[in-house]
């Protein structure tokens, strides 16, 4: 199978007993790319130095909404130079976080914009985290021309009409876990009308494990779990959908 993991965290200290296991688990079920994302600059530091280590890994360097209070203007500039690296595929995970709310909520959004100019400075899509404010998002990034930059709205969970509005701006959406949770009807629905095209498929690991699986710890190989429910949905084989997602992922990351 061809298949991809668009947003984990394997550099996390989660994975630091076993972290080769499982990267191996993942390849030898077919998973050809991960995404390991950072959420402050230590740990984008850290997600550079696995990717270095190991071409099946590419990274993402940004400063995640809850880190937003922490940061500095010279931050940027060093965020600015990790982005330049060649294993680095994106900025983010940037955004809003209006449900935690643990960084001040004109802070997320002036974080945010910042981040966004790194992206149009060094030439990467962004990775986008949103919970509870869709709205404030899709404001700024419309004033602000998100459009120029591209990326991804990672772990969507938003309603019909702010994944219109994400995808008329050239986004794609990717899914995680809990697409196959049982309570979650109204995402597969929502799922069901994105076109193909823009869809992604993502573990968020070490969170989120797909329901067959819920409750342990998240890892890239479980994968395999929501590809399998977004191939039902789609009325696809599961290796159609993995070509599918994995040209989707080639094409938002700027792969050749």
């Amino acid at each position: 199978m061809s298949l991809v993991d668009a947003h984990c965290h394997l550099h996390m200290d989660d994975y630091g007993d076993d972290r080769q296991e499982v990267i191996k688990k993942a390849k030898d079920l077919g998973v050809l790319w991960m995404v390991t994302v950072g959420i402050d600059l230590f740990d984008s530091e850290r997600a550079l130095a696995l990717a270095r280590n190991d071409p099946s890994i590419l990274c993402t360097v940004g400063i995640h909404p809850h880190a937003a209070k922490k940061v500095r203007e010279k931050d940027f500039q060093m965020l600015e130079d990790l982005a330049l690296e060649v294993e680095v595929v994106a900025v983010g995970e940037t955004g809003l976080d209006y449900y935690r709310d643990l960084s001040p909520r004109d802070v997320q959004r002036r974080v945010f914009l910042r981040q966004m100019e790194v992206a149009k400075a060094v030439g990467k899509p962004l990775v986008i985290h949103c919970r509870d404010a869709y709205r404030d998002l899709i404001r700024l990034m419309r004033q602000h021309e998100a459009l120029e930059v591209g990326g991804i709205i990672h772990c969507f969970s938003g309603d019909w009409p702010s994944a219109k509005a994400f995808l008329d701006m050239g986004f794609f959406l990717s899914f995680a876990g809990p697409l196959t949770y049982p309570q979650a009807r109204s995402l597969r629905e929502i799922f069901q009308r994105v076109p193909e095209e823009m869809i992604l498929m993502e573990t968020d690991a070490p969170f989120l494990a797909p329901q067959p699986l819920r409750g342990r710890r998240n890892e890239p190989a479980f994968v395999v779990h929501t590809y399998k429910e977004g191939a039902r949905l789609r009325g696809l084989e599961l290796e159609e959908w993995g070509l599918t997602v994995t040209e989707n992922f080639r094409k938002v990351f700027r792969l050749s």
